[in-house]
């Protein structure tokens, strides 16, 4: 399998968190045309920005969690040409769940379905983790 396919992924969830600080400078710039922040206080306080301005930043925090486990162990599997469709699914299932996850945290934020999306993000790491594993024991 051409082990470069799995870098696919990778790019995919890097355009994420690009869009997503696209997101939070939109979001700013409205709350601040709309006179809703104080500058001086939100240039020391990110809790004093409006709600649909922490939504985003908290979702671009959340980028920089779990997904730094998913970089690592797909660049692993990719150094040690260990990527098969098994890890590459297992990867592309991962960013569908990342998008999902932003799309319900800086929409609804609604917090049980929030967290049903990123409990199978997780499980993708787990996966994506074991794989490695046999790679390193094989």
């Amino acid at each position: 399998m051409n082990q470069d396919l799995i870098l696919w992924p990778l790019a995919a969830q890097a355009l994420l968190v690009l869009l997503l600080f696209i997101r939070l400078g939109q979001v700013k710039a409205r709350a601040f045309s709309a006179g809703l922040i104080d500058p001086a206080v939100t240039a020391l306080d990110n809790d004093a920005w409006p709600d649909e301005v922490r939504k985003v930043a908290n979702n671009i925090r959340n980028q920089f969690q779990v997904p730094v486990l998913f970089f690592v162990l797909t660049l692993a599997l990719f150094a040690r040409g260990s990527v098969d469709l098994l890890a590459l699914a297992i990867a592309w299932l991962f960013v569908a769940s990342r998008l999902v996850h932003s799309y319900i945290h800086i929409g609804s934020n609604y917090v049980p379905n929030r967290t049903r999306v990123f409990t199978v993000g997780v499980l993708c790491v787990f996966a994506l983790f074991g794989l490695l594993v046999r790679a390193l024991l094989t």
